[in-house]
């Protein structure tokens, strides 16, 4: 667990921040292994999904331990998940990347977005699929699967350190998920790397205007010529930046 609370400052700065500028930053501070492995939007939303974690971990199903009787259960792991996720916060399961059988379906996860919750994550498979893409809430697998969860999964553990999709994920890191999947973010660095990471989108944009000018990348990107740090500085004073 972790005391970090994601300020509405550096979460207003993810929405804007695509995975793809975070994983440059944490790649120069050493740390090469952060974007989930496997999992794609359920569909496109109009803003980054933006949240800390809330984990739920699957062991393999054993058969004489995981019939239908078991959702009867008031304390089943997954329900309970599902109903303990702090507002504002992702639910991320770790299934192992065995994307047979559904983790989580439409109602559940519809229950997730009535609930208030920022997303939800798994590196195995939905139920429901266009259902759920159908939610304002963003979700995130590894693809359709109409099996119950309990054909492959036990839900074990909640709010424990897991992995997805080859990640390690701790309670209360920090997700940002964009077209192009889901980065995790110690909580230590999230604050840094999202400072960090806004003036590198500006200076992106940018970048883009000058090759769609026709400026040749050479020099320009990296910016290794002084005449493309001018032009850059003037750039950010004519829009106020």
């Amino acid at each position: 667990m972790t005391d970090y609370i994601l300020s509405e400052v550096t979460l207003a700065r993810y929405k804007r921040i695509s995975t793809a500028s975070i994983a440059t930053q944490l790649y120069k501070r050493g740390l090469r292994n952060q974007f989930i492995q496997g999992v794609r939007p359920v569909s496109k939303k109009a803003e980054n999904m933006v949240g800390q974690a809330f984990t739920l971990r699957y062991l393999p199903a054993r058969e004489d331990r995981n019939t239908l009787d078991v959702f009867r259960n008031p304390e089943h792991p997954q329900r309970v998940a599902v109903e303990t996720c702090p507002p504002g916060q992702i639910l991320v399961m770790d299934a192992r990347g065995d994307a047979s059988a559904a983790t989580a379906g439409s109602i559940l996860i519809t229950r997730l977005q009535v609930r208030g919750c920022a997303g939800v994550v798994s590196d195995g498979g939905f139920r429901d699929f266009e259902g759920i893409g159908e939610l304002d809430m963003p979700a995130y697998c590894a693809g359709p699967s109409a099996p119950t969860n309990l054909t492959k999964h036990e839900a074990m553990e909640r709010n424990i350190p897991v992995a997805c999709g080859g990640v390690a994920v701790f309670p209360g890191d920090v997700l940002v998920g964009d077209g192009d999947g889901v980065m995790v973010i110690p909580a230590h660095l999230a604050d840094e790397i999202a400072e960090v990471c806004s003036g590198m989108e500006s200076f992106e944009a940018f970048v883009l205007e000058e090759v769609l000018a026709g400026t040749p990348i050479i020099g320009l990107y990296p910016c290794t010529k002084e005449e493309n740090q001018k032009k850059f500085e003037n750039w950010q004073r004519e829009r106020g930046q």
